[in-house]
């Protein structure tokens, strides 16, 4: 099972140098938000891209509501990655309780 967290204590936990946001959505939604810092691969690319992802950090995925970025956090925890969360809510909730800026 995979543990989510709150906008909040994502944004709280991104100040730590061990904490890494991993965007999974396309490219194209990128383009009406995105926050800054977060590392964007396509959900699609993780499986090819894998070794770009540092294990050594906790991972939070995000997506744009959080059933994306789930199963990527499935993903990697099956493939050994020890400290994976899911960012519940995905960037709506970062826009609506951390970040109003961005936009949905």
């Amino acid at each position: 099972m995979i543990n989510e967290i709150s906008a909040q204590d994502a944004a709280a936990a991104l100040n730590a140098d061990d904490t890494l946001l991993l965007d999974v959505r396309e490219p194209i939604e990128l383009e009406s938000s995105a926050i800054a810092g977060a590392m964007h691969i396509p959900m699609n690319e993780i499986p090819a891209r894998l070794d770009e992802i540092p294990r050594d950090r906790t991972v939070i995925c995000m997506c744009h509501i959080g059933g994306r970025s789930m199963q990527v956090a499935g993903f990697l925890a099956a493939q050994g990655y020890e400290q994976v969360l899911n960012l519940a809510g995905g960037i709506e909730a970062w826009a609506q309780d951390v970040d109003p800026g961005v936009v949905k």
